[in-house]
């Protein structure tokens, strides 16, 4: 399993104020990550760190595309990403309990002695979850040279609706109370 460059922010030296910072995430910083929904993935990661004296206010904007199955078809697409995410990140004492304690997961804590800020799992989440739910081909592409019309043709015919009797067969029993 490789081991993925780490991505971090030295804080230390920032003054108080808005900070910016730009990412480029491909293929090589998943790969260490063997279970995810997509593949080929090209994102763009926009940090803007918000740094206070006490905590630090992080907007991530997550954008880019990635290649997903459709549900549908089952056909590999590329599909757009795009999300923001906010975390505040608090400098304490005794940042491991106040972690365990919290259940907002939009707050973080570390130690007021820590110099660096690594932000690698966070855009690994932040980027997984920008992935779209409901993945399935554009409406004009459905049935076009990229889904795999046999499936489609399976779907179709599994589909077809019962006959009239088969449902009067279940219901039958019910008619007794109409009246």
């Amino acid at each position: 399993m490789a081991k993925r460059k780490a991505i971090e922010i030295a804080f230390v030296s920032l003054k108080p104020g808005v900070h910016e910072f730009f990412y480029k995430i491909d293929e090589p910083f998943f790969e260490s990550e063997t279970i995810r929904e997509f593949s080929n993935c090209e994102a763009t990661v926009k940090l803007q760190l918000d740094k206070k004296s006490s905590f630090m206010l992080l907007k991530f904007e997550i954008g880019g595309s990635s290649d997903v199955v459709c549900d549908k078809c089952g056909n590999t697409i590329n599909m757009d990403l795009w999300d923001e995410f906010n975390m505040v990140v608090k400098l304490v004492d005794n940042p491991d309990e106040m972690n365990e304690n919290e259940d907002d997961p939009d707050v973080y804590y570390i130690s007021k002695t820590e110099s660096h800020l690594y932000l690698n799992e966070w855009i690994y989440e932040f980027v997984s979850l920008s992935v779209p739910m409901q993945k399935k081909c554009k409406d004009e592409e459905m049935g076009g040279p990229k889904c795999n019309l046999e499936v489609l043709q399976k779907i179709k015919e599994m589909s077809v609706a019962p006959d009239e009797e088969k449902r009067k067969d279940i219901w039958k029993d019910l008619d007794q109370f109409k009246n």
